[in-house]
C-alpha cells in the first residue's frame, strides 16, 4: 500500500506555517505499538487533536542505547504487543489516514540494516514518512543511508550535542536535511526537572553554524521547558518521556490516559506561543 497520493506536509512548510503564527513547533513522540497497536493510534490522534505540528514515531528495539528507562519500558511493551518493523510501517500508514503533518522516525540502525537499507527507505517513502533519524548512526558511517534517503525523497536527520565541535557541527549540517536534532542534555532520554543555561547556549551556537531549523529533544518535559527552548531560538521542541510516563501510569484506564495526554499536549502547544 502506498500513500504517495496523500498530500503530506513537508517540514519546510510546517516550520513556515508555525513561524507565520509566531509559534514554535510542538512535536510529541510515541513508540509505535505502545501499549498496543490500537491504543497507540488513539494516542497519536489525541496528539494531533491537541496541537501537534509534527510527530516523532519510535520503532521498538530491544537495546535502545540512547534511551532511558521510560522509553525502554515503552519499547518492551510494544515488542510484547507484537510490534515489528513491518507493523511499524503499517502504523504510519494508519496515521496517514487522518493527518498530513510531518512524521519523523526515530530508529536504531540495526532495524534498517536487518530489513535492508534500500527496502527500509522505500517502505518509509511509501508509508508517508518525511524523515528518519537513526540514533546510533554517526554521520561518518551514514553515506549508504543518506544515499537511500535522497533516492526516495526522505530527509535524513542527525543529532548534535553539547560535545559536538563547531567543525563537526558544520559537517553534520551539510549532510542533514529537514532539521537538526539538538540534544538538550547530556546522557540518555528521560524527563528532567530543569534545563540548564547550557541548552540555551547550545541552541545559539548551532544557529550560528547552520541555517537548518533546530528542534530540541531529550529532557523536554514541561511547558516551561518548551517555552525556554523556543525563546532561545529553537524552531521546535520534541516531548517524549513525559508523555510516555502518562501512558505508563494509566495502562489500566485508557480514558484517563487519553484525557491526561490531551490536557498535557494542549499545555505544551500553548507554551510554543509564549514569546
Amino acid at each position: 500500500m502506498s500513500v504517495t497520493n496523500v498530500k503530506v506536509e513537508t517540514y519546510t512548510k510546517m516550520f513556515k506555517r508555525v513561524k507565520g503564527k509566531d509559534e514554535g513547533a510542538f512535536i510529541p513522540f510515541i513508540v509505535a505499538g505502545d501499549p498496543d497497536f490500537e491504543t497507540s493510534l488513539e494516542i497519536v490522534k489525541t496528539y494531533v487533536e491537541n496541537g501537534a505540528d509534527a510527530l516523532e514515531i519510535g520503532f521498538a528495539f530491544s537495546d535502545p542505547v540512547a534511551d532511558g528507562p521510560t522509553v525502554q519500558e515503552a519499547d518492551i511493551r510494544a515488542l510484547k504487543s507484537g510490534t515489528t518493523t513491518a507493523k511499524g510501517f503499517e502504523f504510519i500508514r494508519k496515521i496517514r489516514k487522518f493527518t498530513s503533518i510531518p512524521i519523523g522516525l526515530l530508529v536504531y540502525y540495526n532495524l534498517i540494516y536487518q530489513m535492508g537499507i534500500d527496502a527500509f527507505y522505500l517502505n518509509a517513502h511509501k508509508s508517508g514518512v518525511n524523515a528518519i533519524l537513526a540514533a546510533d548512526l554517526p554521520p561518518e558511517e551514514a553515506q549508504d543511508a543518506v544515499n537511500a534517503a535522497e533516492k526516495y525523497g526522505v530527509q535524513q536527520i542527525f543529532m548534535v550535542a553539547q560535545t559536538t565541535s563547531n567543525e563537526r557541527l558544520e559537517k553534520i549540517s551539510k549532510m542533514c536535511s529537514g532539521f537538526l536534532y539538538v540534544v538538550a542534555v547530556m546522557g540518555v532520554t528521560g524527563a528532567r526537572k530543569e534545563l540548564g543555561i547550557s541548552t540555551v547556549e547550545l541552541v545559539e551556537r548551532v544557529k550560528s553554524h547552520s541555517t537548518l531549523p533546530i528542534v530540541v529533544g531529550f529532557g523536554i518535559s514541561k511547558p516551561e521547558h518548551v517555552e525556554n527552548v523556543i525563546n532561545s531560538g529553537a524552531d521546535g521542541a520534541i516531548v517524549a518521556s513525559a508523555l510516555l510516563d502518562i501512558i505508563t501510569e494509566n495502562l489500566k484506564d485508557k480514558k484517563m490516559m487519553l484525557d491526561k495526554i490531551s490536557i498535557f499536549c494542549s499545555g505544551l502547544k500553548t507554551a510554543t506561543r509564549n514569546k
